[in-house]
């Protein structure tokens, strides 16, 4: 075990490294960038019009000035080069500073954090405590009229994305009913309350209908896996020998077909990490929280690059991390694994 973690851990440089290369090329290829973005938003700010162009219509700004605005966002390198001093700051945890906001990248994503956090835990916790019993009483129950309708439910929210079902349940529980809140993190009000319980109550109250949105798809697939895995292991010989030689059927189910079932949730644990950082961009543009998700969407519409490429190298790092601790998962839950044999 130790020396496959040792080889996959030296493996996740050179990953790492391919990845950001490539996002970092293509954050530079593609057409517009800081300086444009500045360049159309003072166009549309009051007289911003005559005051970049002139009675010709071309633009008030020299080639000279466009050259000081390159460099001063470090667009005037090239690729190779640019790529090399981002890497090198990254080494040093600096993760640069925001074209937009002029700020810290790594402060403005640790602002964000405890958002991200708490949505990704709530449902990573909620979807793998309530799929795998979901799961095992669907196989147990397989072809009843509890295992048909919820299959039906589930196979809708699976087909559904999560951001659709998010305009759905603000249309209708929030602008109709007006049950839930139109979106964001915690309530105006929420610093003059003076009890955890009223903080509790209105985080929550805020955090029903996104939580949904967030859980449908994962909770969806986790309960199908659980479920087919679990009904091919109840159909395999040796739960058939178990229970021939008298073992109780619900005991050859707890003791042998479960744990076995649940090596393809093990090697889903891993990606699940994802939630703990960025969740989904839309979800969290859809009802406003002001998240890494919604930081990222913005800093792609803004052409923000280097919070672009600090969110892509924290979601690589913790990609290639999760993939171990799945691998770790599977080999604790099938003895059968043995690494480097």
């Amino acid at each position: 075990m130790l020396s496959y973690f040792l080889h996959r851990m030296a493996l996740v440089i050179p990953t790492f490294l391919g990845i950001t290369v490539l996002i970092f090329a293509i954050t530079r290829l593609v057409p517009g960038g800081p300086v444009e973005r500045m360049l159309a938003n003072m166009q549309f700010q009051g007289d911003g019009a005559s005051a970049m162009t002139t009675a010709g219509g071309s633009s008030a700004l020299s080639d000279d000035q466009l050259a000081q605005l390159n460099a001063f966002y470090g667009l005037d390198k090239p690729v190779h080069q640019a790529y090399w001093e981002w890497l090198s700051k990254l080494v040093q945890l600096d993760l640069g500073e925001s074209t937009r906001y002029y700020e810290p990248v790594t402060e403005m994503i640790a602002e964000r954090l405890p958002v991200s956090l708490f949505y990704g835990g709530m449902t990573f916790f909620i979807s793998y405590f309530i799929s795998i019993p979901l799961g095992y009483y669907k196989a147990v129950k397989h072809g009843s009229v509890f295992d048909s309708g919820s299959s039906i439910l589930i196979f809708i929210g699976y087909a559904l994305p999560g951001y659709v079902v998010g305009v759905l349940l603000i249309t209708l529980f929030s602008y109709h009913l007006e049950w839930f809140p139109m979106g964001g993190f915690v309530g105006d009000d929420f610093e003059d309350y003076e009890t955890f319980a009223e903080k509790a109550s209105d985080l929550l109250w805020h955090a029903v209908l996104p939580l949904i949105c967030y859980l449908i798809g994962d909770f969806a697939t986790l309960t199908m896996t659980m479920k087919n895995n679990l009904m091919e292991n109840l159909s395999s010989d040796y739960i058939r020998t178990a229970i021939a030689k008298g073992l109780p059927f619900r005991t050859a189910v707890r003791r042998h077909a479960l744990r076995n079932s649940l090596i393809p949730i093990a090697s889903h644990f891993g990606n699940s990490l994802l939630f703990f950082m960025t969740g989904s961009f839309l979800i969290e543009v859809i009802f406003n929280i002001d998240g890494i998700g919604l930081l990222g969407y913005e800093s792609i519409m803004q052409r923000d690059y280097p919070v672009v490429m600090g969110i892509v190298a924290i979601n690589a790092a913790m990609l290639m991390v999760g993939n171990i601790l799945s691998d770790i998962c599977v080999a604790l839950a099938d003895p059968r694994v043995r690494f480097g044999a």
